[in-house]
Parts: structure tokens; C-alpha cells; sequence
């Protein structure tokens, strides 16, 4: 698991040099949340893919939030690491919906585990919005069905069961 120390020293790194903190903590707390769910949900991926996706889980913000690009994190870590978090980069656009466009979710959808890791910042957000009884919690409901829709791919059931659960 030497990759998974690098690639997570790496992504607390990059934020911490933009100063990029999720609502007051520092952003490794939300990073550390996603890594924590895909721990949870292991069992629904490939035993020879999880360090891979386990380092996703700490990159999967790094270009559109630390100003890393592609070739930073493929330097930094591997080809597939680096493959995850770029399908995992929200498009440019002025809004929400702009930014996750269906080109957005069709990268995801065709990068093998992008909907799992993606999953598990959805429900490491709605699981942050339910404790602190944020705003985002409302929107999180809203955008659920066609979440689910854009990102499905067969197996994540589990999850995906987890997450409507979470939102009632």
C-alpha cells in the first residue's frame, strides 16, 4: 500500500498549498470521508483494483480544485489513478448543472470504478449535509434520480441503496 501513503500525502498536499478546506475543516477531512466509504463498500470492487481506487478516493477533486492536471497526477501516481481522477473532474461551466454535464457523467460512467469512487463523495456529502443540517442536503435530493441515471453501472446496487436511504 505504498502508493496509497504517497497518493494520499500528495492529494492533502495539493489542497492544503490552494488552501482548499471543506466548509471549515481542512479538505482532507472530506477526502478522508470518501476513502472511508469505499473501505465500507470494498466488497463490490475487484480485490486487484482497490488500491487504485482506494488513491482515487484522495485524488478525485485534485484538478478542479488544487490546480493539479492530468500529467501532475499521473507523475505523481499511475496511469489508472490518473485516468479516475480526470474522469472524475467536473467539466467547466458557470453552474452546478453546467459543470456535471453529460459529458461529465459519460466519462465516469466508461472509466472502470469512476461511479464507484464517485459514489463515495456523494455519500460522503450527503452524509456531511445530514449531520450539519446543511442547504446542500435539499439539492442532494433534488439531483438524486438523475444522479443515479448518469452514473449507473451494474453492481453498485448496494451502494446506490445506501444513498437513497441516506436521503430520506
Amino acid at each position: 500500500m505504498y502508493m496509497l501513503e504517497k497518493t494520499k500525502e500528495y492529494a492533502i498536499n495539493c489542497h492544503k498549498k490552494v488552501n482548499h478546506f471543506y466548509d471549515t475543516m481542512p479538505y482532507d477531512f472530506h477526502l478522508n470521508m470518501v476513502y472511508e466509504t469505499a473501505k465500507k463498500f470494498k466488497y463490490l470492487v475487484n480485490e486487484k483494483d482497490i488500491e487504485n481506487v482506494y488513491c482515487a478516493c484522495w485524488v478525485h477533486d485534485i484538478i478542479e480544485d488544487a490546480r493539479e492536471t492530468y500529467i501532475d497526477v499521473l507523475e505523481n501516481t499511475n496511469v489508472t489513478i490518473a485516468e479516475l481522477a480526470y474522469a472524475l473532474t467536473n467539466e467547466k461551466g458557470r453552474t452546478r448543472k453546467e459543470r456535471a454535464n453529460d459529458t461529465y457523467y459519460r466519462g465516469i460512467q466508461k472509466t472502470p470504478n469512476a461511479s464507484f469512487v464517485k459514489l463515495c463523495d456523494r455519500i460522503a456529502n450527503v452524509s456531511y449535509s445530514k449531520s450539519k443540517g446543511s442547504s446542500m442536503l435539499k439539492t442532494y435530493k433534488q439531483e438524486n434520480p438523475n444522479f443515479i441515471k448518469k452514473i449507473y453501472v451494474p453492481g453498485l446496487e448496494d451502494m446506490i441503496t445506501f444513498l437513497e436511504e441516506l436521503l430520506d
